[in-house]
């Protein structure tokens, strides 16, 4: 065996609340208000569609805004990884990598550790380049679907919305689970909120909860 490989669960698919566009000539990323499952196969045109992503719109007219799951970690910190994050815009490839406190920044002579103050307060940061960056793991419960036990589903999102509200519900669900996570049935909810900084325009995030039934 490789040493220091690092083993992953098999990804087979992505669940985003976005897509991209092309204006101007660019293709830009432009958020959306539902969920769409992809494969992980990618064309000129987008992102193929996984066939859970019509097996869980039962009603065509309505928008996919929950998505039945569970996870594969009893340990909050194993389904869902944080940090800050500065991509090059160029390649696509992650510059510096911070926790808040301490970074790995990749420079022309190799790879650094620096303090990581948060992007507000870094000068590398400078722009909005910077951001958080979560990557949450799960395992989609839908009823009669092929996939099997250790597949999973990747969600990426930049909001810290999204990231504040899944790292809290993780810990409270953990707690109150006794450790057991990876036996609830739980489900990805897209809700909707307004606040000042948005301009009272609808923002969206992403929320876990037990499921109604």
């Amino acid at each position: 065996m490789l040493k220091g490989l690092a083993l992953t669960p098999p990804v087979i698919g992505r669940i985003s609340i976005g897509r991209v566009v092309e204006k101007n000539g660019k293709r830009l990323p432009e958020k959306d208000d539902e969920f769409t499952i992809t494969s992980q196969v990618q064309t000129r045109d987008g992102w193929i569609n996984h066939p859970l992503d019509e097996q869980l719109r039962q009603d065509k007219t309505a928008k996919l805004r929950s998505i039945p799951v569970r996870l594969l970690f009893d340990d909050p910190d194993l389904s869902l990884r944080a940090c800050y994050t500065l991509f090059d815009r160029a390649s696509g490839r992650p510059m510096c990598v911070g926790n808040g406190e301490t970074c790995k920044r990749a420079t022309s002579s190799g790879m650094q550790s620096h303090p990581c103050p948060s992007p507000l307060a870094c000068p590398m940061a400078i722009g909005g380049h910077c951001k958080p960056y979560g990557r949450l793991t799960v395992r989609i419960d839908a009823d009669g679907s092929a996939v099997d036990e250790l597949s999973c589903f990747v969600l990426r999102t930049t909001g810290f919305n999204s990231i504040r509200t899944l790292s809290a519900r993780l810990q409270y669900f953990a707690a109150l689970s006794g450790g057991l996570l990876s036996t609830l049935p739980l489900a990805l909810r897209l809700r909707g909120k307004s606040t000042q900084m948005s301009h009272r325009a609808p923002i969206y995030y992403v929320d876990l909860t037990l499921r109604e039934d």
